[in-house]
């Protein structure tokens, strides 16, 4: 007799899970906890309210040492007639994250805002509000250390690109067995930060990390194996670094004790958003900064300075009014700025030269003139990098 045929959309054995680890279990109980709470209000007729960190510069403020510290304002939302949907999707949002992390899944945020299709009323009608909700929730439980990534909601951007002197020590998620990737040995190509870091472990001798802007000169340092010749570890951003990418910096800077230079356009793009986010975070999303900046960030250049000291004046381009209106709104309302002279002198230097320079203008004297002779003169001198 014929066996009978399965329905395709028939649910298959779950493998079993491998054991809850410690920031899991934290995200269960505090998912758990914030039900609970809800629960009980209602169960007492009074209306429930989730407490939510106030995520704004007026609630942040600046510590040298540490990048933008949470202060303690706080936005209160009460279950009424008004917040009755968004308060449905925050709990049945916290309910997929809870099933995710005890069946160590995840879902991208796309998938997530597909997924409340199914949940009636309470369905999201665009991303954004999903995103949104999301937010919230993350800002709810960073109190306790738990992120986005923890709650094991995904964006679908790409990390940044890693190589040289490193070891990055992963896990094989169906086994969890250890799996070690080295970073000298990935071909013509470059190891991908993926978006989720926390479990990482690393082995180095490297003695820094240097963070790059641009894909174009992370692939000439790479292509000449720069890495090997200053045994270090190169880390290409293509722009403003993912937070997988400022984790995986800061995670490996705080593990290893490496310093990290910041190698990035002159421009005042590529200063106040790209290196600033990277070393102080940000005033809009101050809760999160404990986990992504990276306060020990130094940054190598290019300066304004570099710009004369290295006769690139005719490798240059005029500011925008975009650019002067950047530099400017940094200068007089950015407690980054505000708090480091140093970097008050470089800003209002580029102001009177009134240009901008790229990595790539280094070319002028030669493609390898980076290599051979930029940064080994940089180098020789990293106290003089900017703060």
């Amino acid at each position: 007799m014929a066996s009978k045929k399965k329905s395709p959309t028939e649910p298959k054995p779950k493998k079993p899970r491998k054991p809850l680890t410690a920031i899991d279990k934290v995200t269960i109980r505090e998912i758990v906890h914030c039900a609970e709470h809800v629960h009980e209000r209602i169960g007492k007729l009074d209306k429930p309210e989730l407490k939510f960190p106030e995520r704004s510069l007026r609630n942040a403020q600046y510590d040298k040492k540490g990048g933008f510290k949470m202060g303690r304002g706080r936005i209160e939302r009460t279950l009424t007639v008004n917040t009755v949907k968004t308060f449905a999707q925050t709990l049945k949002l916290m309910a997929l994250s809870k099933e995710m992390v005890e069946q160590d899944d995840f879902a991208t945020k796309r998938e997530a805002y597909y997924v409340s299709k199914n949940w009636g009323d309470a369905k999201f009608t665009e991303q954004p509000e999903s995103d949104t909700v999301m937010d919230d929730i993350e800002a709810l439980f960073s109190l306790e250390g738990v992120t986005r990534e923890q709650l094991r909601f995904r964006p679908e951007e790409h990390g940044g690109n890693v190589a040289g002197e490193l070891v990055v020590i992963d896990r094989d998620r169906e086994t969890g067995a250890e799996e070690r990737i080295d970073c000298t040995k990935q071909g013509s190509g470059s190891y991908s930060i993926p978006a989720s870091v926390e479990h990482f472990q690393f082995e180095t001798k490297a003695k820094f990390v240097l963070v790059i802007e641009t894909g174009g000169m992370f692939a000439r340092l790479h292509e000449h194996k720069w890495w090997r010749t200053e045994n270090c570890i190169i880390v290409g951003t293509a722009g403003v670094p993912t937070r997988s990418t400022r984790r995986f910096i800061r995670k490996l800077s705080d593990d290893k004790k490496l310093p990290v230079y910041c190698f990035n356009d002159c421009d005042p793009y590529g200063i106040s958003n790209i290196y600033r986010t990277l070393k102080v975070g940000s005033g809009n999303a101050v809760h999160l900064n404990q986990f992504f900046c990276v306060p020990q960030a130094r940054y190598l250049g290019v300066t304004p300075q570099d710009i004369l000291d290295f006769e690139l004046e005719d490798a240059t381009h005029p500011l925008k009014d975009v650019d002067i209106k950047r530099a400017k709104d940094a200068l007089k309302n950015d407690p980054f700025f505000q708090a480091h002279k140093e970097w008050q002198k470089a800003i209002e230097q580029m102001l009177k030269m009134g240009v901008r320079a790229e990595q790539q203008a280094l070319a002028k004297w030669g493609l390898n003139f980076v290599i051979e002779e930029y940064l080994p003169r940089k180098l020789k001198d990293p106290g003089r990098f900017l703060p």
